[in-house]
């Protein structure tokens, strides 16, 4: 799978269960709106750094962001 679309399904599957906006995400990260958007539509290439400060914003490990589902319960 492309990381940047595995990025990005994760993001928005964690913000969504979160119960966040891309806007609040936005205020607690500083990364815009539109970053967010692209991010999420895997239009966006993140860096190391980029992963774990949205990580943080989400309440997460930055593995979260990184892991395919089927990992991530094993």
């Amino acid at each position: 799978m492309d990381m940047r679309k595995l990025v990005g399904q994760n993001f928005s599957r964690l913000r969504r269960e979160k119960g966040l906006t891309q806007e609040e995400i936005e205020e607690r990260s500083g990364f815009s709106q539109q970053y967010l958007s692209g991010l999420e539509r895997g239009r966006r290439n993140p860096t190391v750094i980029t992963i774990y400060e949205l990580a943080q914003a989400l309440g997460v490990d930055y593995l979260e962001l990184l892991l395919p589902t089927t990992t991530r319960n094993k």
